[in-house]
Formats: C-alpha cells, structure tokens, sequence
C-alpha cells in the first residue's frame, strides 16, 4: 500500500479516487493534484512509482493544508467559538445543530439517542 503523508492509500483504486482517503482532499484537488504532478488519473495507486508518489507529498506538503495541520486547524476554530461564547460555540458545546437545523424532529445524529421521559400519570384521576 502507498502511504502519502502517514497515510495508507488503496491499492485497488485510480490514483484520483484513493487521494481523497486523505482528510481534506476531495475529488476536485485530487484532480488537480494529478494534474500538477503529472501523474495519469486512471492509473491503479499500486502502479504509482516512487518517485510519483514523492512529487504529490511535496506539491500537497507546499500548496494544500491536509491530515494533521488541517484537523489542528478546525478545531481551534471550533475551540474559538466555544471561548467567545458566540451562538454557534454554545451550539457545539451542547451538542446541538450548529447550521439552522431543525430540532424538534431529526437531529439525532448530534443529540444522540432518544432520552425517554416519563409520561404524566394519573391525567385520567384527576376528573
């Protein structure tokens, strides 16, 4: 397996296809990176030759923010939010929504599972 940037890339998959395993390249860069280091698009990443391989870490290394600097990166953003204390850092320390989703229904990736509450007991005594 190739590994680009202490990432193990697939073997199996085109070039284009196995640069986006790594975090913060989609499909677009990835193209662009081939584009830029000259590396054909539908070549198998085990066919990638050394010296391939060492072309795209220096143009990703030297024109892309990638891995672990672009994880660093986010969430210092995020952490900026929460210490502020502006709407959308009180939306992540809570768990909620941050982008104007609906709660009342959905969510529940973000809110997790169902919290169950008891029912009102004893409406019908009450008459």
């Amino acid at each position: 397996m190739p590994r680009l940037l202490g990432v193990d890339i697939p073997n199996e998959k085109k070039a284009v296809v196995s640069l986006t395993y790594l975090f913060g390249v989609g499909h677009k860069t990835a193209r662009d990176l081939c584009h830029k280091a000259g590396v054909d698009q539908d070549k198998k990443a085990r066919d990638l030759t050394d010296e391939e391989l060492s072309r795209l870490a220096n143009i990703l290394e030297r024109d892309y923010t990638v891995e672990g600097p672009l994880r660093r990166q986010v969430q210092q953003s995020i952490n900026r939010l929460r210490d502020i204390k502006c709407y959308r850092g009180i939306r992540h320390r809570v768990g909620l929504p941050v982008r104007g989703q609906r709660t009342k229904t959905n969510a529940r990736t973000r809110k997790g599972p169902k919290k169950t509450v008891a029912g009102k007991k004893g409406v019908k005594d009450l008459r």
